[in-house]
């Protein structure tokens, strides 16, 4: 997708209107997106100090987190090394709700701590945070589809959700079908739910808008970075510098996770108004979560950045 068309498209579709359950029509009085940020972004502040880290996201003026915790197999929370109740303390304190939490690794043997440490803080939602799919492989995906359903379920017994977080490898196709395709189809809708990350649809050759549209029911998330006017790489990572039709992991998404390919959320040029727009007619749609992978700035400066940007260039939303 050039960036002529997919402008072109998602602006054409920002006017639609979406049916919700029971056909419903969403739209007539625009919602209130609310803005998080997921954590990824000060990643490396919260390892120096992560009280003090957390306080400064505080003054920058969000209320709303997402962790991301890569520690789950020997930490059940957060990644800080915090029990539940001292850390739903201090949250409280800053005035910050969590509001989901990505967990890694996915192992159903360490789902059932990691779930009951959310409840306690009051958390009532977890996902991934990133999958690869060995290329062609129908029946492994298949195979994580279960685990999603079986985790949703444990979810479900606490009054939890589990939703599934994309990146842009989820847009190859296997056989006819996209592996996103494949992922909704195959999961149960009443136990996995979806946070869409819009920037790795678009870098995935993917307009949002129209999954949003496919899967209204199920957002319950949106991940929003933004993409710069200048970059030394397409938007569509398959045009040209991944192969579609190749086998993705974890070194070659690195390899070509370029830093000059990310800037400032509201300073690019991702339609963002217009997602907004669609978002805010889905039926279930919580919280648009702010995320900075990589950054000129420093981690702090780049989140004030984007909540400055945020504050004066969108409509509809809160934080």
């Amino acid at each position: 997708m050039r960036r002529r068309d997919f402008l072109k498209s998602s602006a054409s579709f920002s006017g639609a209107m979406l049916l919700g359950a029971g056909g419903r029509t969403f739209g007539q009085t625009p919602r209130t997106t609310r803005i998080g940020l997921q954590l990824y972004s000060v990643r490396n502040s919260l390892v120096k100090d992560h009280w003090g880290t957390l306080k400064e996201v505080a003054r920058a003026g969000y209320h709303y987190v997402e962790a991301a915790n890569h520690q789950a197999r020997t930490d059940p929370g957060v990644g800080f090394g915090v029990k539940a109740p001292e850390l739903k303390e201090r949250l409280s304190d800053l005035g910050l709700s969590m509001v989901g939490c990505h967990i890694n690794p996915l192992d159903i043997d360490i789902i059932p701590r990691a779930l009951d440490y959310q409840v306690t803080l009051g958390n009532k939602q977890i996902g991934n945070d990133i999958e690869f799919y060995p290329y062609g492989d129908v029946d492994h995906v298949l195979q994580r589809c279960e685990l999603f359903n079986k985790i949703g379920d444990l979810a479900k017994q606490r009054g939890m959700r589990f939703y599934y977080h994309n990146h842009f490898q989820e847009f190859q196709k296997f056989g006819n079908k996209f592996v996103y395709e494949i992922i909704a189809e195959k999961t149960d809708p009443s136990l996995v739910f979806f946070e869409m990350d819009t920037y790795w649809m678009y870098r995935g050759g993917q307009n949002p808008l129209d999954w949003m549209k496919r899967l209204k029911e199920r957002v319950v998330l949106l991940h929003q970075k933004d993409f710069p006017a200048t970059c030394p790489q397409p938007m569509n990572l398959y045009e040209g510098v991944i192969d579609r039709n190749k086998n993705i992991d974890l070194n070659l998404f690195m390899k070509n996770k370029h830093p000059l390919c990310f800037t400032e959320i509201g300073t690019g040029i991702l339609p963002i108004q217009s997602i907004i727009d669609a978002a805010n007619k889905l039926p279930r749609f919580e919280y648009m979560l702010l995320e900075q992978d990589l950054t000129q700035m420093s981690e702090l400066d780049s989140i004030r950045t984007s909540k400055k940007a945020f504050t004066s260039k969108f409509h509809n939303v809160s934080f």
